[in-house]
């Protein structure tokens, strides 16, 4: 079976951020992920890893402002000063938690720019964060997220847009995150998806679909999924990102039933 991490921006909702740490412990995680480390020191999210005997294995790139629907500034023209800077904070958090790679979110189309200027955007920094990123030794990964329900007009939105994107750029430090929620809503069959583009899965997430819930609530056929994985030799984390139906403990059925 894959080796498992708790996304704790979307698992242990029922603590405040800084002791859910404790909380996947105590579940049996001993490696986790979480959205954004910017709020805090990044000196405190050491200290709660190794307290709690964790690994970090991923976190997202600054996404703009949050709170008013921005969900990554890398396709917009106007803001790619801001995006450098951007790079330059998570590879000051990564080289301090030790995490070794890092997910650039896309971002929402602009309005005020045409979609062809958006991609001409994203592939220049795309390729100048892998290129920053690559010279500290921290990977850099790429998302595509559904716009069918959860994030309407996201630039990257499909196993074909993101094939593009990574042999436009054919960047060695450069790889893809299979996110199995928004490539089955996008896409349906999710063997066929990750087969597809196998060569450059570096990191996965799960949910089931629909609902974005625990595992056993949706359509998803997990033990087809993580079985091909494994398979196939995928050798990389296996991220639960999703929110649970109820609490988060007793979510946790499917990680007693794949470990």
């Amino acid at each position: 079976m894959p080796k498992f991490a708790a996304n704790l921006s979307m698992l242990f909702q029922e603590h405040a951020f800084l002791d859910r740490f404790e909380a996947a412990s105590n579940s049996g995680f001993r490696h986790i992920e979480y959205l954004f480390p910017y709020d805090y020191r990044s000196e405190a999210l050491k200290e709660l890893l190794d307290q709690h005997h964790l690994e970090q294995v991923l976190f997202n790139l600054p996404p703009g402002d949050w709170s008013k629907g921005e969900r990554g500034v890398a396709c917009l023209p106007n803001r790619r000063d801001e995006f450098k800077r951007g790079v330059e904070q998570a590879i000051h958090y990564a080289e301090v938690l030790k995490v070794p790679r890092v997910n650039c979110l896309a971002g929402i189309l602009p309005t005020d720019h045409s979609s062809s200027e958006a991609w001409d955007c994203l592939i220049e920094n795309v390729e100048y964060a892998a290129d920053q990123l690559k010279s500290v030794g921290i990977k850099l990964v790429v998302e595509a997220i559904n716009s069918k329900i959860d994030m309407p007009s996201f630039c990257l939105d499909t196993i074909e847009k993101s094939q593009a994107l990574l042999n436009q750029l054919n960047h060695e430090n450069l790889g893809f995150q299979f996110d199995l929620y928004h490539m089955h809503t996008m896409h349906g069959e999710l063997i066929r998806s990750l087969d597809q583009i196998w060569q450059d899965i570096a990191h996965v997430q799960f949910a089931d679909s629909p609902g974005r819930h625990e595992p056993g609530t949706g359509d998803i056929d997990f033990s087809a999924a993580f079985e091909h994985l494994d398979k196939q030799g995928y050798t990389g984390f296996v991220s639960a990102e999703y929110r649970p139906k109820d609490d988060t403990v007793s979510s946790l059925a499917w990680l007693r039933t794949f470990n």
